[in-house]
């Protein structure tokens, strides 16, 4: 089939992948004049599938209005005034009791736990580098009341096979020994041994050249406009440079997908996420992070990759504002100074934030949509580099025809939809191509 994948950030560039391997012939239309520029380009470099967890969460409200008062919030909810924000918010609430946790997260853990996987053949097929260790995450706990909420999360992980260590103190700098200076901040940890690490906007890079070798077109500079409908179908994409026709169409445009669903009817609950990062280049090895640590308390991780090391965290609600925040970038300096004091070189930090696109119950929107050729791979959060990999292989199976290796019915659009639509829904499908 002809496919055109709209979006060219990591979840385009693994979802062309896996199609053109598939067998399909591929075009990619993206805005940016390369490959992963936007959310995918400083991301908190981190592949923690272990770490797959919905922010909706029992707690979660009484927690966010304590980080109001807090230096170092985690959670910005800016006050300017926006319907979608305020939706896209009661329905995060309706997800936030411990039934509902229960189920995203278990679908969660199970698609990238699956990604892992999947990432793990591309890196062996392909010798595809991007400053990758494998060497695990620990999450750190500076509380008690921290390192005993973990056995909530402990259950669902032992429930899905993901191995797991409670660390005291003496393991977390046995496993971190740069945290030896910061050993009376903390209380223990989680680790979570299989976890990676790697650097997102390499990774895309490369895998976009090597898509172009299997016949990949990449049409960069181009602005997507609208799609354009016809007989309950998609029939082509109108952009910049004209009309592009094709068998089948994916949406992969993270935060901005709501805006090219709207006008077909299809209420898609993503809410752009702002997350920040600065990347520090190493000056004292001995005193840097050896893959990721999370810092329980602040939300942000803290990662190794190579020579450098990215700190990345805290989620505002600004709609789609971009501006850089010194406050923000003040949290991240205090959380890696804290920890790992004297191991980077702060005056050489850059700054960066991305839109993070995030669904109310956690779980990416991965699969079909009531429109027979028309596909989604979007709403992954903050965790599209952990699920990318597994993500793009479920969809160019269901896009394919063929049988999905993990459950995939509860990660499609389908779960927003009410129990008539769905009906509606499942009846209007046909098959891709006649």
């Amino acid at each position: 089939m002809k496919i055109v994948v709209l979006g060219a950030g990591v979840i385009g560039v693994t979802s062309a992948w896996q199609l053109a391997r598939a067998g399909h012939e591929v075009t990619v239309i993206d805005r940016q004049p390369a490959a992963a520029l936007e959310t995918s380009f400083a991301n908190a470099g981190e592949i923690s599938p272990g770490y797959s967890s919905p922010w909706a969460a029992p707690g979660i409200p009484m927690k966010a209005l304590k980080w109001m008062f807090m230096e170092h919030s985690p959670l910005i909810i800016q006050p300017r005034p926006d319907p979608a924000k305020i939706r896209f918010l009661f329905q995060m609430l309706g997800n936030c009791s411990s039934a509902a946790y229960a189920v995203n997260k278990a679908r969660m853990v199970r698609l990238a736990e699956y990604s892992r996987d999947c990432l793990t053949e591309i890196r062996t097929e392909t010798g595809i580098a991007f400053d990758e260790r494998q060497q695990g995450t620990l999450q750190l706990f500076r509380s008690q009341k921290q390192l005993d909420a973990a056995g909530k999360d402990t259950e669902v992980l032992r429930e899905g096979g993901v191995p797991f260590e409670l660390l005291d103190v003496a393991g977390c700098l046995a496993t971190e020994p740069g945290l030896h200076d910061a050993a009376g901040k903390i209380v223990g940890g989680l680790r979570l041994p299989k976890d990676e690490t790697g650097d997102c906007f390499k990774f895309t890079q490369g895998l976009a050249t090597l898509a172009a070798g299997l016949g990949v077109r990449f049409r960069h500079g181009v602005t997507i406009q609208r799609l354009v409908q016809s007989g309950g179908r998609i029939g082509s994409v109108l952009t910049s440079e004209g009309e592009v026709t094709a068998d089948a169409f994916v949406v992969a445009l993270a935060s901005h997908s709501p805006r090219l669903l709207a006008p077909l009817g299809m209420k898609l609950p993503v809410y752009p996420f702002k997350g920040y990062s600065i990347t520090v280049p190493i000056t004292d090895a001995t005193r840097a992070p050896v893959s990721t640590v999370m810092d329980e308390s602040h939300k942000i991780a803290i990662t190794r990759l190579g020579d450098r090391i990215r700190v990345g965290g805290m989620a505002e609600l600004a709609g789609f504002d971009l501006s850089l925040s010194e406050k923000r970038k003040r949290t991240l300096v205090h959380s890696v100074e804290d920890l790992f004091g004297g191991a980077g070189d702060q005056s050489k930090a850059s700054f960066w934030t991305g839109l993070r696109p995030m669904t109310p119950d956690g779980t990416p929107v991965v699969g079909r949509t009531p429109m027979a050729n028309l596909f989604l791979n979007t709403g992954h959060g903050t965790l599209g580099w952990t699920m990318a990999a597994g993500s793009a292989r479920v969809l160019a199976d269901v896009v394919s025809g063929r049988p999905t290796e993990i459950e995939s019915a509860d990660l499609g659009f389908s779960r927003y939809l009410r129990g008539a639509d769905r009906t509606r829904a499942k009846l209007r499908l046909q098959p891709v191509a006649g």
